[in-house]
Order: C-alpha cells, then structure tokens, then sequence
C-alpha cells in the first residue's frame, strides 16, 4: 500500500509561488505514473499535472507555462512548482499515485492552497 503526503500548502498572494512535495511510502521509480490534483469550492476534482514513470509530463491547460512538476526518485517526493498564481488557483492540492499491477490509485490527504490579496 502507498502512502502519500502532501506539504506546502498555504496562503498566498497573487502573482506568488508555492512548491507542493508529495512524499511517498513507496519507491516512485516503481510506480506508473504520479500527478497533481485540485478541487476547487464546489468543482470537480481535476487533472492539473502529472509525471510518467519514464519521466513525461502533462499540464492542464489552465496551469500551462505556470506549474512545473518534477520529481526525486531518491526520496520518493514529486513537487509542483506553482508560480505566477491566480485567485482561480485556489483549491485543495491532492497528489495522486497510479500503479497498473493490480489497478489502482491512490491519494494524500490533500492540502489546503489559497491565493487572496
């Protein structure tokens, strides 16, 4: 079973930065794919970011150019690099963890990212 933490959450202004760190129970070399994502008030949960095993990424369009996720295999962390953030940023980060063999996903607790003047 993996476990999954995120940290770094917070308040910011816009027009600031945050880096998220999701720590992970599990070797994330091992894993199929890890990603980022967020709800805001009264939205769906949606796909923001995410980092193959092999090392490919993909962005929503909305955090393109802004948000960067990366990853250190040997400490079982992946990050997201969020700058230039918008009031429309403002949700719960979750960070994700799929594995293929059996099929499942599993997820943090969520941590709490509010971008207000």
């Amino acid at each position: 079973q993996v476990q999954l933490v995120e940290s770094g959450g917070g308040l910011v202004q816009p027009g600031g930065s945050l880096r998220l760190s999701c720590a992970a129970s599990a070797r994330i070399f091992n894993l199929n794919r890890m990603g980022w994502y967020r709800q805001a008030a009264g939205k769906q949960r949606e796909l923001i970011a995410l980092i193959t095993k092999g090392g490919s990424t993909n962005y929503a369009d909305s955090v393109k150019g802004r948000f960067t996720i990366s990853r250190d295999n040997a400490k079982n962390t992946v990050y997201l690099q969020m700058n230039s953030l918008k009031p429309e940023d403002t949700a719960v980060y979750y960070c994700n963890a799929n594995i293929m063999l059996p099929p499942h996903d599993y997820w943090g607790q969520g941590t709490q990212v509010t971008v207000s003047s």
